[in-house]
């Protein structure tokens, strides 16, 4: 039976139908895959789990295999890594690179592209580092104690607060989101100095010169308006493996990375309405309704210039916050997350753990250093006058922040793992931080739901 080309029509309008169908689709697994309550509940039950492996029979099987070496190679150079530390090095190098494009975004349309607006959250998160870390000094400076690890409790874990306020819904203000989030950034920005400048190794100065090789090579593709990510991926990892000889930690590669990475579109947007126009005159005319797609040449050369051209309306620096996202949330975080919190209780004694100064300090300087710094310095600078509250933001707010900034989770294992060398003191560390993460989310959510009970939160305003 012959198909008259009003058939045809019809059908490519059905399959156009059936297309904006599963991208609808798509739409709505993006939606829930960039959810940042699913993310943070997914690493919180990797963690569960790798406690539970932990203290049964499986610890030795599993222990075992994460210890297997993993080799990496680029040409003639090779380097052999177990693979927990082809977690904790090469796929957080990856975290790292999502958290520097978080930076980067906010630097360029968000809070830290206005100082004065920024300057509250970050000034308190300077007390919300200083502090953790002068409790666990006063607590470790004994002959038993370990003080190198100061830098343990003063982390926040941007990912599971913000997933534990999305569950608290409209008490908590959307300004108060910006607020932590701003703040958490800039926790980030000083935890990843702390891991630079004093939990690397001896430097290495030719792996250190390579390594300004690859800086200044990202220099020079940002200078010459390369948009094509693949470049600065090929130079990121060459700068990886670099860093990671060099005594730096390598994770750091990735930061570097998402900060060259192009923010602006080449594509001048002003005038792409008017030159799609045009080329939707061009393939109409060059459209034949009786043709299959496959003989109209014309028609999908132009369809495929446009497609090329709709592409690089996305920024680079987006396009690679798509590709590694999910990667990130659901892949790596969870992964990193059991690797680290393999706390293996079985024969330890919980006395002994609670007795370490390495316990009393990670978690005490974490569950009571981040509030007392955080709400202390946002209270000193709001009551001088350096600066105000945002709109929509009270003081039960803040308090809750400051209880919630003691969710260290992520962060504090991967300072943790650097800091100690010795098992007990890692145990004790990793118990702590785990208590601490817990103790901080009940207690903040609990105070949360308590102080703003009988009122909501409609676009950062408050309501009886």
């Amino acid at each position: 039976m012959t198909q008259t080309p009003e058939s045809i029509i019809d059908e490519e309008i059905i399959g156009i139908d059936a297309v904006a169908r599963r991208i609808e689709k798509r739409d709505s697994i993006h939606e829930i895959t960039s959810n940042g309550t699913i993310a943070a509940a997914v690493m919180v039950l990797a963690a569960i789990l790798a406690v539970i492996v932990a203290n049964t029979p499986a610890y030795e099987a599993v222990h075992h295999f994460f210890e297997t070496g993993v080799t990496l190679g680029i040409g003639s150079w090779s380097a052999t890594l177990t693979l927990e530390q082809f977690v904790n090095d090469f796929l957080m190098a990856i975290f790292f690179l999502l958290v520097g494009i978080e930076l980067k975004y906010e630097m360029t349309v968000g809070q830290l592209r206005r100082p004065r607006q920024a300057a509250l959250p970050m000034l308190a998160a300077v007390g919300g580092v200083a502090v953790p870390s002068i409790i666990y000094m006063l607590l470790n400076l004994g002959a038993n104690g370990a003080p190198h690890g100061w830098a343990v409790p003063m982390a926040t874990d941007i990912a599971f607060a913000l997933g534990i306020m999305s569950l608290l819904g409209d008490r908590v203000a959307p300004a108060t989101k910006v607020f932590f989030s701003t703040l958490a950034i800039a926790d980030d920005i000083l935890a990843i100095i702390v891991i630079a400048v004093f939990y690397g190794q001896t430097p290495s100065v030719p792996w250190l010169a390579a390594s300004l090789g690859c800086v200044v090579v990202l220099t020079a593709l940002h200078r010459c308006h390369c948009y094509s990510s693949r470049w600065y991926i090929a130079a990121g990892l060459v700068l990886w493996v670099c860093m990671f000889n060099s005594g730096i930690h390598a994770t750091l590669a990735g930061v570097i990375l998402a900060l060259f990475l192009p923010a602006r579109s080449d594509i001048q947007l002003d005038s792409l309405r008017g030159w799609l126009g045009d080329k939707a005159v061009v393939l109409d005319d060059a459209y034949d309704e009786g043709s299959h797609v496959l003989g109209q040449h014309d028609f999908t050369v132009v369809a495929e210039g446009v497609e090329r051209v709709m592409h690089r309306v996305t920024p680079p620096l987006q396009r690679v916050e798509h590709a590694i996202s999910v990667l990130v949330n659901f892949l790596i975080l969870p992964l990193f997350a059991f690797v680290n919190a393999q706390v293996c209780l079985v024969g330890a004694d919980p006395a002994a753990i609670v007795a370490d100064p390495v316990t009393r300090g990670v978690f005490l300087g974490a569950f009571l250093g981040k509030p007392i710094g955080i709400i202390g310095v946002t209270f000193v600078l709001v009551k001088i006058g350096f600066a105000k509250l945002p709109r929509g933001v009270d003081w039960r707010q803040i308090i809750g922040v400051g209880l919630m900034g003691g969710l260290g989770f992520t962060m504090s294992i991967l300072i943790a793992g650097l800091a100690f060398s010795v098992e007990s003191e890692v145990l004790a560390a990793k118990c702590a931080i785990l208590a601490c993460s817990v103790a901080s989310a009940i207690v903040g959510s609990v105070f949360i739901l308590a102080a703003t009970h009988g009122s909501k939160h409609v676009d950062g305003a408050s309501e009886a």
